[in-house]
């Protein structure tokens, strides 16, 4: 993305990496410097990519939402529980569906959950009665898969985890989708649309890594209510 062809500029709230290449901006509200006001500044910059820190109220979402439209690459983040609760959270800063729906084509939603300690972890098969508690994605009538568990070691500091991974829900804006922002559905109704065209949830994402034996079911329903 760092090319000399390429203006890449950032809003950050700090700026906690210095990127060669890339012009970074950290906001100062007490000089006045606030998301809204630096992204309205850069915008005349004339940016080929905008890295918004945050999407935090009404006039920044509006502004974001602008240059989305006009051409730029805009990357944000939004506090939701979700990717398909963006859709709604966007209309409850006040930004009309018709526009939201036109700027997103894509939201990832992210969750870090800890990482077994690859020493120590443990296989084990659980019992029917844990799948079906957990929900876990298991036909019943064969055989429980073997997965593993945190047992706890120096390496771990008798955790039974070290590191962290990340579960990812990916939803690409359909036409679809657009039509539902625009007919205010709800984040549920946006999110068995998605699903149905082939968007993985978090918790799904979650499962597949415990399968791999990445993580442990616990751990999965911990992070992802």
């Amino acid at each position: 993305m760092s090319k000399p062809e390429i203006n890449v500029i950032t809003v950050e709230d700090p700026v906690e990496y210095r990127l060669p290449g890339i012009n970074q901006v950290q906001v100062n509200p007490k000089a006045g410097l606030t998301f809204s006001g630096a992204l309205r500044s850069i915008l005349r910059s004339d940016p080929d990519v905008v890295l918004l820190g945050e999407i935090r109220d009404h006039e920044t979402a509006q502004i974001a939402i602008e240059a989305a439209l006009t051409g730029h690459l805009v990357l944000s983040t939004l506090h939701t529980n979700d990717a398909p609760s963006a859709v709604t959270r966007l209309t409850e800063m006040g930004i009309e569906p018709f526009l939201v729906g036109s700027a997103l084509d894509c939201i990832v939603a992210q969750r870090l959950a800890r990482k077994l300690c690859d020493k120590c972890k443990e296989p084990y098969i659980p019992t029917p009665e844990e799948l079906k508690a957990a929900r876990f994605p298991w036909v019943e009538g064969e055989e429980p898969p073997v997965l593993y568990r945190p047992a706890g070691c120096t390496a771990c500091s008798k955790t039974g985890y070290r590191g962290r991974l990340a579960l990812h829900e990916v939803m690409r804006v359909s036409e679809e989708i657009e039509r539902m922002a625009v007919a205010h559905s709800s984040a549920a109704e946006i999110a068995k649309v998605a699903i149905e065209q082939g968007m993985r949830t978090l918790r799904d994402d979650g499962w597949i890594k415990v399968i791999e034996g990445r993580t442990a079911i616990e751990e999965i329903l911990r992070v992802v209510a």
